[in-house]
């Protein structure tokens, strides 16, 4: 196609699975929300951290080529950069949900009236654990404790409006407000500066859950002044499946008497071997981890955050809203005539690149089946009634959105 002679993208730096099905040898692959493409490099320089420990055993914590001490520092500058923060504000460490409850350990702290955590109602069913078992951690009742904040009737997503309006009526009563900065569900790009500063005027503590956002769209953390976020890397940030996540604590709470679990990364480097039975920690995120870093599941997301640094969240953003608007189009004319809705808002600033369409006839998983194993193209599922459509600005082409609108009408009769 003229576009993708035109606007290229990245793709020749991943590996894209074979077609399964339709006319064309490589998958039209949407699903990047839930698992990104391996990157060509990850390969290369994963077996290069290999090869130093079959050369070096233990000797490689200091002598590697990338010494396996410090190595999680190598990750801290681009992580910054990807989520506009400090460096001092980032670590990379455990999972997404672990990494929750690490956070909620020192920022949910229930007093008084007091004591409720503010979710939004179409929250990863993870984050609705880990908030329901906080509160039950603390005595509390996560019926009333945790609060689910709906869009309006008939409406899909929620509005900033809303949200700060329940904030300023009930924000006396709100020890945390923790959202996702993009909606797994819907795409919706939430207000994160807005939101943030109208939780703080309402003294809550205010925590982002970014695992949709990181590496789809721009953040700047720091300067929006949340209190912490997490987001996972195994999505848009390609770093493979079960991947390492990130960490971001703002500046103003290094140094402070949150309590805190700990551990041996826990405290100052400089002291970590000299044994002491109390630790030491940091005036810097790092202060939150607790296990020395796992090498060799560092390296797939170091390689990952070089290529962002390399390519740069603004062109990836631009690239991002020319495919979604290609898309969307397409699938303008597909739904007019279809039992079939687009449920991402149409707004620029208002989604990344996933856009959900929701059927109001049949099963998404079945429809999805159809997609992948007559058209080759793969997208995904959220039972019972959504399809999540993600063209990722690095690897994704103006063809592939073609092919997936085509397949989509092909599966889905016309109505009558």
């Amino acid at each position: 196609m003229e576009r993708d002679q035109q606007d290229p993208g990245h793709r020749h730096l991943f590996h894209v699975p074979p077609a399964e099905g339709g006319d064309h040898p490589e998958v039209a692959y949407f699903a990047g929300n839930s698992l990104g493409l391996q990157p060509r490099a990850t390969r290369v320089e994963l077996n290069e951290d290999l090869d130093d420990w079959a050369r070096l055993g233990v000797e490689g914590h200091l002598d590697a080529a990338r010494p396996w001490l410090p190595y999680h520092e190598l990750l801290t500058q681009p992580a910054a950069r990807l989520v506009g923060a400090l460096p001092s504000e980032v670590v990379v460490m455990n999972s997404l949900t672990v990494d929750l409850h690490l956070l909620m350990v020192s920022f949910y702290r229930p007093a008084g009236d007091r004591t409720r955590i503010v979710i939004e109602d179409a929250a990863f069913p993870s984050d609705s654990y880990a908030v329901r078992s906080q509160a039950r951690f603390h005595g509390l009742d996560p019926g009333t404790a945790v609060v689910r904040l709906r869009p309006r009737d008939g409406e899909d997503t929620l509005r900033t409006e809303d949200v700060v309006a329940f904030l300023d009526k009930e924000g006396d009563t709100v020890a945390l407000l923790m959202l996702g900065g993009v909606n797994y569900l819907t795409g919706e790009v939430m207000d994160m500066p807005a939101i943030t500063a109208a939780g703080r005027k309402a003294g809550a503590v205010v925590g982002w859950d970014l695992a949709h956002a990181a590496g789809n769209v721009p953040l700047s953390l720091h300067e929006w002044g949340a209190d912490f976020a997490a987001w996972c890397s195994y999505k848009y940030l390609n770093s493979g499946p079960g991947a390492l996540a990130g960490v971001f604590v703002h500046e103003r709470h290094h140094g402070s008497p949150l309590p805190r679990f700990e551990g041996w990364w826990s405290t100052e480097a400089a002291t970590r071997f000299e044994m002491t039975p109390e630790s030491r920690p940091p005036r810097s995120a790092d202060a939150w981890q607790v296990s020395n870093p796992p090498i060799l599941a560092m390296g797939p997301v170091r390689t990952s955050l070089r290529i962002f640094d390399e390519v740069g969240m603004p062109a990836l953003r631009e690239r991002s809203l020319r495919l979604t608007t290609y898309l969307r189009e397409l699938l303008d004319e597909v739904v007019a005539t279809r039992p079939l809705s687009v449920i991402t808002p149409r707004e620029p600033e208002r989604h990344g690149c996933q856009l959900s369409v929701r059927l109001h006839e049949g099963n998404a998983g079945a429809l999805t089946k159809r997609l992948r194993f007559e058209y080759g193209v793969i997208a995904d599922a959220r039972q019972p009634d959504v399809v999540r459509f993600a063209p990722v600005p690095l690897y994704s082409t103006y063809q592939d959105c073609r092919r997936a609108a085509e397949a989509l009408a092909a599966c889905v009769e016309e109505t009558k």
